[in-house]
């Protein structure tokens, strides 16, 4: 199985936590958001708009706000 590709603003997240020296196991445990739904989010397979407007408030990334 072929793995999906890191979308736009998924590579956005990436950046951003990489500007923050934090990885993602410990940004999902610090602001209480499913491991699993952050990967959904980068890899562009699921919405998840809660916690989409969660990562883009907490990393600073309006330029991807949809609402």
């Amino acid at each position: 199985m072929k793995k999906s590709q890191i979308t736009p603003f998924g590579w956005a997240i990436k950046r951003r936590l990489a500007e923050l020296e934090v990885d993602q196991k410990t940004f999902c445990e610090q602001n209480d958001i499913p491991q699993a739904r952050l990967s959904d989010m980068i890899r562009g397979r699921r919405k998840a708009k809660h916690y989409r407007m969660q990562v883009i408030e907490l990393l600073n990334l309006h330029e991807y706000d949809e609402s």
